[in-house]
């Protein structure tokens, strides 16, 4: 009785973590477990990329490059769905409407919520997924270092970009200031000689 009072007042207030509320595998039917898992589709291919089917779909479509937490949930509330459910356990319809949904969000997003703002070519903005968001970067970078802008000369050296500190963080080299034993080490044998 005291092992049961002080597992719920560990409990804390998620309900996952309840051992009153978890449903008890028995062994005498261990199949009852089982069909509940026979519908999920593991795998949920968007675009090029294969998202887990096992997620919840907002944790599920955050795994795709370009959509974050808050992108996945206003395409989650927009396909009438609820977000904590299992992705894959999801119906078919419902699939395709949020595969509608990602690959049309650029065109309904605010301009603020876009990744590709005024494209240097034709000035659109434009909301990238998948692969095309790293080919759309990579090309960026790619012409920063041709025109040799600054950025583009920060990009060559292997320096930050954005205008962070470089005198203490960010040093590849391994040596931190400056070593003070190794030029004590050499006085010394300086001295010696």
């Amino acid at each position: 009785m005291v092992a049961n009072h002080v597992a719920y007042c560990l409990r804390g207030s998620n309900p996952r973590h309840d051992v009153y509320n978890q449903p008890h595998m028995s062994a005498e039917n261990p199949e009852a477990d089982e069909d509940v898992d026979d519908d999920i589709r593991y795998f949920v291919r968007i675009g090029q990329t294969d998202l887990d089917g096992t997620k919840s779909v907002e944790r599920s479509l955050t795994d795709l490059n370009g959509i974050g937490r808050r992108t996945a949930r206003i395409i989650a509330e927009r396909a009438d769905i609820d977000r904590t459910a299992t992705f894959g356990a999801l119906e078919d319809d419902e699939i395709e409407r949020i595969v509608t949904l990602v690959e049309e969000f650029g065109g309904d997003a605010p301009e603020w919520m876009t990744n590709h703002r005024n494209d240097f070519f034709d000035g659109e903005t434009t909301h990238k997924i998948g692969n095309d968001l790293e080919i759309t970067r990579r090309q960026d970078i790619n012409r920063m270092k041709m025109i040799d802008s600054y950025r583009g000369v920060r990009h060559k050296r292997g320096q930050k970009v954005r205008g962070q500190r470089t005198q203490s963080t960010g040093r590849s080299e391994g040596t931190i200031g400056v070593n003070v034993e190794a030029i004590k080490e050499e006085q010394a044998e300086e001295a010696e000689e």
